[in-house]
């Protein structure tokens, strides 16, 4: 199938002189189901609409906003797989110099806040043309949220753009519906009540029009822009209010006022059915960049030997915003329909035998669901998992084992590993899945996220603490053994999260060179928006149990703490001291120095690994293949 179109000359080639709908992008164009704006762009496409695309235009004027023509629809605006701030600078606030989803990997190919400008930019070529904004940037901007890079409470995205509509979560289901009624003749300031969508209504318009102001107890107001910007309680408040309103069986309605006009959050899109799941992978991608590009993407050659196998993912990890954005329902493709994607990857002529991954946002959530659906209809925690095992969570590895048993047995393929991180608690009861991804699916190195083990600081993030992980790295060590291989394990940490303490980092440390293990990746705490851990940040307060938590704010402190666990590393050193100073520990400096690196277990540490650097908050892995929607 070719490309979507993104010149006149392509939209000519298949007969078009004018599209329905054209979506613009902050990354290129990678015509690859792990890319949001591509696969909205083929299920757009596969239900008869003329669709194109344009990839990372020029901003500083409207004319390349203009190549494709007037849309006939609308327009759909994405500043791509990540939030454009998280993209362009660091934990630190410096500006980053690289792009991985930019040809030749340079930085400044998509502005700062992207989805304002494509915006703007968009209304000032065609003012009467609807703009439609989605992606992880909108998303999870859609209620007034905290931004860390001008520290300060901006409002929705959607006021800011000056959008006309707001599609938040995963895109199939409500930009499909909006794309048919709209072709049916709707007006698009007539179609109000599309689930996974927000608006902006006037308050009268709320009594005009029932349904807005959710009838009936179907909405929940939380408190407005003007408070959760003045008040830091009320801004806890209004984030622990909306978060109880993303299970789409029993969501209601969320408005938050803004200088007396109503943002209008409707419930969530529903989750894909199995059957819906394979309809969406079997779209026809081309697999590979747009063939324009002469550079290239360190996006694609990390994700494209990659298998997606589901969506969702029901941890709750209070630093990480993808149930915000994809849900926390477990969405499950079938086994047929993920080995006829290995089958045509095994096709591909630059393809060399070996998968990258298989898996999703937790690789061993796969095929898990609800046993009660009744309960799953009126659930509203926020995690399966924490902070102990649901009793209705059905947690059999049977479809997990079968399909990568298959996976690795297929014509063509030589090996296939998991690359996506695991939940080592949910791993104790699998031990199916345990065995097929020590024995046969880790390519040298396992990653796991415990992001750290003092108790306190792992109940604050939403994660399973020090026994559970320790349980874990016996048993990976035991099963090494047994079965004769030599295999570490990659400890995925963040330092200077809400909670956590100079002290805390120290423990943390010292607990790491008893197990044996160092790392050489630690993620700095970023807030990014959507979050809980972005509120406890903002607020310094966690919202679900009132208490008040320590958080670093100063370079100073941050890097202190990040410097802890990398005491092995002689740059690091001199802060290393400086910590162990001020804490009053002088005497540990013998024992956190490089020279006694060489205490860490043979084999056992964690050298660095290939796979991009861990990232918190919404874009938590946000380079590596499950995070790329």
């Amino acid at each position: 199938m070719p490309f979507i179109p993104t010149t006149q000359q392509e939209m000519k080639q298949r007969g078009w002189s004018e599209l329905d709908v054209i979506f613009v992008s902050g990354d290129a164009y990678l015509d690859h189901p792990a890319f949001g704006v591509p696969l909205l762009a083929r299920w757009l496409e596969r239900h008869g609409f003329r669709v194109g695309i344009i990839p990372q235009p020029d901003w500083r004027s409207r004319e390349p906003f203009m190549v494709l023509g007037r849309p006939r629809l609308f327009f759909a605006v994405s500043a791509g797989a990540m939030d454009s701030m998280v993209a362009h600078y660091t934990p630190a606030r410096k500006l980053r110099h690289d792009d991985a989803y930019t040809p030749g990997n340079r930085h400044g190919a998509r502005p700062n806040r992207a989805t304002i400008i494509y915006t703007s930019r968009l209304k000032e070529a065609y003012r009467d043309v609807p703009v439609v904004i989605g992606g992880i940037e909108a998303s999870l901007r859609r209620f007034a949220h905290y931004d860390f890079w001008e520290d300060k409470v901006r409002r929705s995205i959607l006021l800011d753009a000056k959008a006309d509509l707001l599609v938040y979560g995963m895109g199939e289901r409500p930009l499909l519906e909006l794309a048919e009624r709209l072709r049916g003749g709707e007006l698009l300031a007539d179609i109000r009540d599309v689930r996974g969508t927000c608006l902006i209504a006037a308050k009268g318009e709320l009594a005009a029009q029932p349904h807005l102001g959710g009838e009936g107890g179907h909405a929940v107001e939380i408190p407005s822009f003007e408070e959760v910007s003045a008040d830091k309680a009320k801004f806890g408040e209004g984030f622990r209010l909306a978060s109880l309103e993303q299970n789409p069986f029993c969501a209601r309605i969320v408005l938050q006022s803004h200088a007396g006009r109503m943002l209008v959050c409707n419930p969530p899109a529903l989750p894909l059915s199995e059957r819906e799941m394979d309809a969406v992978y079997a779209l026809p991608f081309e697999k590979a960049p747009h063939p324009g590009y002469r550079e290239q993407i360190t996006a694609w050659e990390q994700i494209k030997t990659s298998i997606t196998s589901h969506r969702g993912c029901f941890g709750g990890c209070a630093f990480c915003a993808i149930a915000m954005h994809q849900g926390k329902t477990i969405q499950s493709r079938s086994q047929a329909s993920l080995l006829a994607e290995l089958d045509a990857l095994a096709g591909k002529p630059w393809f060399r035998g070996s998968v990258s991954d298989i898996g999703g946002p937790t690789a061993n959530m796969y095929g898990l669901s609800c046993g009660n659906p009744a309960a799953m209809k009126v659930c509203r925690r926020e995690s399966c998992i924490f902070p102990g095992i649901c009793k209705n969570l059905l947690t059999s590895d049977k479809r997990a084992v079968s399909l990568l048993r298959a996976a690795r047995s297929r014509n063509g393929i030589r090996n296939v590993a998991v690359s996506s991180g695991v939940r080592y608690d949910l791993l104790e009861q699998q031990s199916g899945y345990f065995s097929e991804l020590v024995g046969h699916h880790v390519s040298g190195l396992l990653k796991v996220a415990p992001e750290h083990l003092a108790e306190h600081v792992t109940t604050v993030m939403r994660k399973p603490g020090r026994k559970s992980f320790e349980t874990f790295l016996r048993r990976f060590r035991a099963e090494n053994d047994r079965i004769g291989k030599r295999q570490s394990l990659v400890p995925y940490l963040i330092s200077g999260h809400p909670g956590c303490t100079l002290n805390d980092m120290l423990e943390l440390a010292l607990t790491l060179r008893k197990l044996g293990m160092q790392v050489e990746q630690v993620q700095d705490f970023t807030p990014t928006p959507g979050t809980l851990s972005t509120c406890m940040y903002y607020t310094g307060i966690d919202p679900d149990s009132g208490k008040a938590l320590h958080v670093a704010r100063s370079d100073r402190e941050k890097g202190l703490q990040k410097a802890l666990l990398l005491w092995h590393l002689p740059d690091e050193q001199r802060k290393v001291q400086e910590a162990l100073r001020e804490l009053g520990r002088e005497e540990l400096l013998a024992v956190l120095t490089p020279v006694s690196a060489g205490a860490a277990r043979s084999g056992r540490t964690a050298p660095r690994p290939q796979s991009p650097g861990h990232k918190s908050g919404a874009d938590s892995n946000s380079k590596s293949k499950r995070h790329l929607r």
